[in-house]
């Protein structure tokens, strides 16, 4: 089991996405915890280090979990994505391995992970995006 934190940022019925140098799949910002690390700690360290952004971590708020095949590993590989939403100061910018972000809507589902593609169903179902 593959343990992930996830950042969901909507605006105008898109979410936050994030592409890696040489991938062509996207994925919901955020990142796999370090040792010891509580969800909070792992979350806000991982979207500064791939947005250039400083989450609010009192304003951050549990959104759901959602499991799913890990994406490029062996069948079988479970990935659990425990999903915030939160408050955030500074530009959002790409930074470390993110060559691209963009702001995806329901139909381009096709291009993330299949844990976000529940995810977007989840949010679509929810009309939190369009």
């Amino acid at each position: 089991m593959i343990d992930k934190l996830a950042w969901i940022e909507i605006k105008e019925k898109s979410i936050l996405s994030t592409r890696s140098k040489g991938k062509t799949v996207w994925y919901i910002p955020g990142g796999k915890r370090e040792q010891g690390e509580t969800d909070h700690e792992a979350l806000s360290r991982e979207i500064s280090e791939e947005l250039t952004i400083k989450l609010v971590e009192d304003s951050l708020v549990f959104f759901g979990e959602f499991w799913a095949q890990a994406h490029g590993h062996p069948e079988g590989t479970q990935i659990r994505m425990r999903c915030y939403t939160g408050l955030y100061f500074n530009e959002i910018k790409a930074a470390s391995e993110i060559e691209e972000i963009g702001w995806l809507n329901y139909a381009d589902r096709h291009k993330v992970s299949p844990v976000d593609t529940i995810i977007f169903d989840y949010l679509f179902e929810k009309g939190m995006i369009a």
